[in-house]
């Protein structure tokens, strides 16, 4: 029947996107094992993720990866506590492949299955290298998401702002294909505006200043591609680097006055006032952006916070934060039926009413 007793030992297999990853992680935040096959050399000549070809990478690499995940943690099936993996949201084809692969595994396996929420995993990583207490503020920041969130417990969140349009990793990717600096576009783009001036070109900050704490992203790329149109040439690669700054410049202002009024609303909804410090905790692909984790460190310290992020390599998609996120299931006593379906959108608060406007993958 596994290891049910002592230190938990999950398998985590995440398969949302363009990583699969298949990770073993034990009850006491150690991490056993950590694989991770990035598909970027796949997508890379379509300057984005194609969800065909994403699904197909899965296919053919997770069984070899789980393989090694075990082989590195040292243990067999049989040693494990549960199974875990991500029941989406994503494309819905490479959650499929998780999925099935994870339940085939506990089935056979006789463990039990938990179906993770994939932002449940970027939502708790930070738990997994440092004690964070609940509730606290989270900015969720990747290439679908951006939000922000009271987080009470696992599976228990309180949605405080999001976006209207685009995440913030999707305006980073776009951006880094109209200035042909190549994918992912948020390294890209981090690298290129290292040798720019951010005043050059002057671009947006979206939504500062707005009541509430919603994000905005579609007009900066629109502001980036008509700064484009104005030079009526191909830009030299100092304007490349000079438009890549400014556009994360402007987001990061947008990112950091979106978190101020959260903490704002924050304190409001769980009665945490000055001068206790509740942490704010940064979490997914973008969260990884130094540029963007040195604005959010000050803002922390104006504000009474205290700014916790996982290191960058739990930033991304991996099978470590899926695990994790099975285990603080685990402890609650909580799994899943096989028949659990995946799902493409899936709202860690499903009570939170539909942001205006529209495309918010969720």
């Amino acid at each position: 029947m596994g290891n049910r007793q002592g230190t938990a030992l999950v398998l985590g297999i995440e398969t949302s996107c363009d990583e699969t990853a298949a990770a073993v992680v034990a009850g006491d935040r150690r991490i056993l094992s950590n694989v991770v096959l990035s598909q970027i050399e796949d997508h890379r000549p379509y300057g984005g993720v194609v969800p065909e070809i994403a699904a197909r990478a899965h296919i053919d690499h997770l069984d070899d990866l789980i393989r090694r995940a075990m082989d590195e943690a040292g243990i067999a099936f049989k040693d494990l506590s549960a199974v875990a993996a991500t029941a989406g949201p994503g494309l819905i084809g490479g959650v499929m492949v998780g999925l099935m692969t994870g339940k085939a595994i506990a089935a056979a396996a006789n463990l039990p299955f938990i179906g993770v929420n994939h932002l449940d995993g970027h939502a708790l990583s930070v738990r997994l290298v440092e004690d964070v207490a609940f509730p606290y503020l989270l900015l969720l920041v990747s290439g679908g998401h951006c939000q922000l969130l009271v987080v009470e417990g696992p599976g228990r969140y309180r949605r405080l702002g999001t976006t209207i349009d685009d995440a913030a990793g999707e305006a980073f990717d776009k951006t880094a294909k109209m200035l042909g600096l190549g994918f992912p576009g948020g390294p890209a783009v981090e690298r290129a505006a290292r040798q720019g001036d951010p005043a050059r070109f002057p671009l947006p900050a979206p939504m500062v200043g707005r009541p509430g704490a919603d994000f905005s992203f579609s007009g900066l790329k629109t502001a980036v591609r008509r700064e484009l149109e104005k030079l009526g040439r191909a830009p030299t690669a100092q304007e490349k680097a000079d438009l890549a700054a400014a556009f994360q410049n402007a987001l990061t202002l947008a990112l950091v006055d979106r978190t101020a009024q959260a903490m704002l609303m924050f304190r409001e909804v769980t009665g945490i006032a000055e001068p206790a410090t509740p942490p704010l905790v940064v979490a997914g692909g973008v969260a990884a952006n130094s540029h963007i984790r040195a604005a959010l460190e000050s803002l922390a310290r104006d504000r009474a916070f205290r700014l916790v992020a996982p290191p960058p390599r739990l930033c991304t998609d991996n099978g470590a934060m899926i695990a994790w996120a099975g285990i603080e299931r685990l402890k609650l006593g909580h799994s899943d039926p096989l028949d659990l379906a995946a799902r493409a959108r899936w709202p860690l608060d499903p009570a939170a009413p539909p942001a205006i406007g529209a495309g918010v993958k969720a």
